[in-house]
């Protein structure tokens, strides 16, 4: 049988065939790839000739070429389309490839030749780009153990190849409980819904295969429910469940997963030498210190929590006045929080959504890219991974730059959250290659023939995904391993929610905030009602954000807590988390942390780009929002550079310093009047 993730594709834009290939092809693609870059390492290690920058890490940086192309479409699909096979193949694959991770950093030849390189650096003549990636090399093998001893090293390997085992498992038992739950919904049950949740729920009634409406944990919709519905007692049950995700005495609770996985990182990053995993993990992040984060969150925490509390005093009189009893609890706050800001700013989610519509705010951030960076988009009609998903070209005066997959849709296959990822990279170390970049989503998916209509925050996760899409299309660099959002954890952010600032332009909102019925732009008076309100109820939003942050950096600044759950609620206690809010994130499903390593002892990391993303966009501010100049020296300093220079100096060349925090403040309304 031919594979056709082994061959050459000869398809339009290069796109994976995706109509071929079907779930038996991974597992021998998967171990053709192994054995192929097994055998790249060995030709580098084997080869007689003295250890060259072309001989060694040229050669390392190709050594992978058929694993990551395997792999980006396999983790692409199985994350967004998931099924039993691939969540098996997954269990499988998670601790292979840590366990081959493993095997290249201990390759003691393969050390020795990059160790003899990094020593002569400075005789070598390098580029800047290759004298980025000599280092970022040589800095990697020796965080992964290569300096360690046998015994170590031993360790070292077990220890990665479990924690891939249990941040697969992590997510495959969140899936699980996510899949699970749903609640039919009667008819009584339905009282203060408006339309469109209404018909979000008949759609999610019909892919669970029920006759009527009923609620499922997907964001997309229950967030709307717990915002409109009348119904405390079901605001309740539907909070409960949605926040016991991993946490429900079953086979897919999390809580001993988290546990082990916590105490494993401690171990690795002692091996090591460091204090703590967070001392490990923060040294390569702009941050560097354990220390540094906590200064930013708390300089956060508390303007957060006073705005916070001023708003549940105002939330709990409404309560009252409703005839019911306090205190203020999660299930009612979002609830109150909507009829605040109809009486308030007289903004009602119901009437707003009709002109956000998915099709119109995705023409809205194509055409920004347009005006800013000349990017243009054209619709394809070619085969995807799944039904729902659509595929565009992207060219900048005629020329190939990207092609582009949007995978918006909520459904019982697909992780919860929204993430952007290139099933191919940019690179031009052997020709000039376009990346293939996806943007997921969750939006409740409408009734056949209705428009699909976001709330202002889906909008925003739009506009947001489409922003790292945008730092994965402007790439500019030659070697993979620096290509795109392969950046520091707490830079990768910036492009992402700096995009976002575009969606608050009113000459966007304008033109293309128009109703899915008549067509008409939304009126000047609930546009500027929309914009005043921007920094509504950010005590809230920014207190269950900071919160999470915070008890991720107790978890891994210092002794794991053998208890996680008695540790997130130390915490919680000690920075007064206010009874009426929750974390965004609560332990058992908090998967940016938990499911892999990319985010743990780096939540805050949304934060520290926010600092930046709040000052970046004060020069379009300065300049226009569609400013040419200001522009070029975005996608210069910062979209197409990857990470081939260090985050600092590409930030300062860009806006001319660092900033501090009182821009983000301003733009969270958290200033002190």
């Amino acid at each position: 049988m031919t594979n056709p993730l082994l061959t050459d594709w000869n398809t339009p834009f290069d796109l994976p065939p995706f109509e071929l290939i079907e779930d038996a092809h991974f597992k021998p693609a998967f171990e053709a790839a192994l054995d192929a870059g097994r055998a790249a390492v060995k030709a580098i290690t084997d080869n007689p000739e003295p250890p060259t920058f072309e001989n060694t890490i040229d050669a390392y940086e190709r050594a992978d070429d058929l694993l990551s192309r395997v792999l980006g479409v396999f983790f692409g699909i199985s994350g967004a389309d998931s099924n039993d096979t691939r969540e098996e193949l997954q269990r499988e694959f998670s601790p292979r490839l840590a366990g081959y991770a493993s095997e290249i950093t201990s390759n003691s030849a393969l050390f020795a030749r990059i160790e003899t390189l990094w020593n002569a650096r400075d005789t070598l003549d390098l580029t800047p780009e290759q004298a980025r990636v000599l280092m970022l090399t040589h800095r990697s093998f020796i965080r992964a153990g290569a300096a360690l001893d046998e015994v170590a090293e031993a360790r070292m390997a077990a220890i990665k190849s479990r924690l891939a085992t249990l941040g697969t498992a992590f997510s495959q038992n969140l899936l699980a409980d996510e899949r699970a739950w749903f609640m039919p919904l009667a008819e009584a049950d339905l009282d203060g819904l408006p339309d469109f949740v209404i018909s979000a729920a008949r759609a999610a009634g019909e892919d669970k295969g029920q006759d009527g409406p009923v609620l499922t944990l997907s964001r997309s919709l229950i967030v709307p429910f717990l915002q409109f519905s009348t119904r405390r007692d079901l605001r309740e049950k539907a909070f409960r469940a949605w926040t016991a995700r991993g946490a429900n005495g079953n086979d897919h609770d999390n809580r001993a997963n988290a546990a082990e996985i916590l105490a494993l990182r401690e171990e690795r990053a002692k091996l090591l030498g460091y204090d703590s995993f967070a001392a490990y993990k923060l040294e390569t992040e702009m941050a560097k210190t354990p220390d540094a984060v906590r200064d930013l969150l708390m300089s956060v925490w508390e303007p957060a929590k006073n705005a916070a509390q001023q708003d549940a005093e105002i939330i709990e009189k409404m309560l009252v006045a409703d005839g019911l009893s306090a205190p203020v609890e999660p299930w009612d706050w979002r609830y109150y929080a909507e009829k605040r800001r109809r009486t308030e700013h007289g903004l009602d989610e119901a009437a707003l959504k009709p002109y956000l519509q998915l099709d119109r705010m995705i023409e809205a951030a194509f055409t920004c890219a347009t005006r800013l960076f000349g990017l243009e988009f054209e619709r394809l009609d070619l085969p995807a991974y799944h039904a729902d998903v659509s595929v565009w070209s992207v060219t900048r005066n005629g020329e190939p730059v990207a092609t582009f997959l949007g995978d918006y849709y909520a459904r019982g296959s697909k992780r919860s959250g929204a993430w952007c990822m290139a099933m191919r990279s940019q690179q031009k170390l052997d020709g000039d290659i376009q990346p293939i970049v996806v943007n997921v989503c969750n939006f409740a998916k409408p009734a056949a023939g209705q428009p699909a209509l976001l709330s202002c925050d889906d909008a925003k996760t739009l506009f947001h995904e489409f922003g790292h899409a945008l730092h994965q299309m402007l790439s500019n660099v030659t070697y993979p391993s620096i290509s795109g959002t392969s950046v520091a954890r707490d830079f990768v952010e910036l492009p992402s929610q700096l995009y976002e600032h575009w969606l608050d332009v009113p000459q966007v909102l304008e033109e293309f905030a128009t109703h899915a019925e008549t067509g008409e732009p939304m009126p000047r008076d609930m546009l500027d009602r929309l914009l005043a309100a921007q920094t509504f109820d950010q005590g809230f939003a920014t207190v269950e954000y900071v919160a999470s942050a915070l008890v991720d950096l107790d978890f891994h600044d210092g002794p794991a807590p053998t208890d996680p759950i008695q540790a997130q609620a130390e915490t919680l206690d000690r920075i007064g988390m206010p009874h009426a809010i929750t974390m965004r994130h609560a332990t058992p499903h908090f998967a940016h942390v938990f499911s892999g390593d990319g985010y743990s002892a780096g939540y805050y990391s949304y934060m520290w780009s926010e600092v930046m993303d709040a000052d970046a966009f004060e020069a379009f501010d300065e300049n226009g929002a569609f400013d040419a100049d200001t522009a070029k020296r975005l996608e210069a300093a910062i979209l197409s550079t990857g990470g081939s220079r260090d985050p600092e100096d590409l930030y300062t060349e860009f806006r001319g310093r660092m900033p501090g925090v009182e821009a983000l403040l301003k733009g969270r309304g958290l200033l002190p009047a």
